[in-house]
């Protein structure tokens, strides 16, 4: 292996990378730090002002293309779930589990998995409104404490769901792309076995804490639960839709298995199947207003993608740096992967092993995910597994896997207060409350899904 040769820039690039993880890790937005390094790696390289100046724009230019699709699924999703709230379809397609739960030990797991699907194909953010509304109520009925339903609905849906993303596939397609794969498949595929890991471990130890607090009676219960039923207008089209929006789906996933649909073009079936569901909808409900209303949806759906993602962009562009191709695009040519080049350079420094590296990738994920943003990590951790991924042989999708739940199950909120104040706000429980109790389930996930990563790379 030829030696590698760093440059000033190699060590300017690494110093904003440390500055981006401190700044991160003490909870604030690394976005001016990610465009200073922008600007001045740009100016360096370009040896003039208007270069660095330059360089700023075409690293969102760059980022902005490889993350559009999944901006776009994601803001039809949203809307979609728009209207299936406004319709009443949602209660429609819940209310059968909420009777399935008849005791806390049964109220646990359907609210969690109820939790995970919705998570899966809505996102968990309309997910934890969807079934905190209708979910939440029965199973404190059933007697499972505010705390054990807030636990359930973190874990399934905020960990494994988020960190997954098998559906929508928004966390494995940033991962893959910045790990330098064409597509997600890679990623998702290697997340399989350590996604089951994670998420037996954290959820079966919740679920035993929760079922200790329930026989010491610590768990507490709310003052006074108050079930507000909505005042829905079901009509023929709330029971359509509520049939509808989960066959079109289920029929969407069976043709990717099938036909080994995936990456984009498993992304635009589901995008075209929300979007003609949307379409239909509205005008069934709302006939000749429909025209207006679809736009409301589309707007609010689009608002809610471009508000997730307009940070991750210019991260994304940060760290694109540091892989060649896309390093290329932003930089112009002759541009290295800085990230690359220093891992190929520590590897002939110090000498590197599995273990080593998975610890690496698992703690970048955890720092960065501190900013209590699931999908900030991934650029970085991609990026990170790339970089081993070439210095030694291991297998990258692996690593990269492990980076995407490590920085997802922290930052896309289970063991930070500030990342799970939406689920801790609809089940009416302290934050840091839910933090602690997340902590030992998570943490023992961890353990056991690194040690599964590190004997599969």
């Amino acid at each position: 292996m030829q030696a590698v040769q760093l440059t000033s820039l190699h060590w300017l690039f690494l110093f904003w990378v440390l500055v981006v993880i401190g700044v991160m890790g003490l909870r604030k937005d690394p976005l001016i730090p990610c465009l200073l390094g922008l600007f001045t790696v740009g100016w360096g390289f370009k040896g003039n002002l208007i270069g660095g100046i330059t360089t700023i724009f075409n690293a969102l230019i760059v980022a902005g293309g490889e993350f559009w699709g999944i901006i776009v699924i994601i803001s039809l999703i949203v809307a979609l779930s728009k209207l299936l709230a406004e319709t009443g379809a949602d209660y429609l397609v819940m209310r059968p589990a909420a009777k399935l739960m008849v005791n806390p030990d049964i109220s646990y797991w359907v609210l969690g998995l109820a939790m995970l699907f919705a998570s899966w194909f809505f996102w968990p953010s309309p997910a934890t409104a969807l079934i905190g509304a209708i979910m939440t109520p029965v199973a404190l009925r059933a007697g499972l404490p505010p705390l054990g339903a807030a636990v359930a609905m973190n874990l399934f849906g905020h960990g494994i769901a988020l960190s997954t993303d098998y559906v929508i596939q928004g966390a494995p397609t940033i991962t893959a792309k910045a790990a330098g794969f064409a597509n997600p498949s890679p990623v998702i595929s290697a997340s399989v076995p350590l996604a089951v890991t994670m998420g037996l471990v954290a959820t079966i130890t919740g679920y035993i804490i929760v079922k200790r607090d329930l026989r010491q009676n610590k768990a507490g219960q709310m003052e006074t639960i108050v079930e507000q039923e909505a005042k829905r207008q079901l009509d023929w089209v709330s029971y359509l839709l509520a049939v509808a929006t989960p066959v079109a789906f289920a029929l969407d996933v069976a043709v990717m298995l099938t036909t080994g649909l995936r990456g984009g073009d498993a992304t635009a079936l589901l995008g075209g199947t929300a979007t003609i569901i949307l379409a239909v909808g509205s005008l069934l409900k709302f006939g000749f207003e429909g025209l207006e209303k679809i736009t409301d949806y589309v707007r609010n759906g689009f608002m809610f993608g471009i508000k997730i993602f307009a940070p991750v962009i210019i991260i994304g562009g940060f760290f694109f740096m540091g892989k060649g191709e896309l390093a290329q695009g932003i930089l112009g040519k002759g541009a290295t992967g800085f990230l690359e080049d220093l891992g190929l350079y520590l590897s002939q420094a110090v000498p590197l092993n599995k273990f080593f590296v998975a610890l690496i990738t698992l703690a970048t994920g955890i720092v960065v995910g501190l900013d209590g943003s699931g999908f900030s990590p991934l650029p970085l951790v991609g990026s990170v597994a790339a970089t081993f991924g070439k210095a030694i042989p291991i297998d990258t999708a692996t690593l990269a896997a492990l980076g995407q739940i490590a920085g997802v199950w922290v930052g896309g909120g289970t063991v930070i207060p500030w990342a799970v104040i939406p689920v801790a706000a609809i089940t009416g429980v302290n934050p840091l409350d839910l933090a602690r109790k997340n902590f030992w389930p998570v943490t023992l996930g961890f353990i056991a899904t690194t040690i599964v990563a590190v004997l599969l790379m």
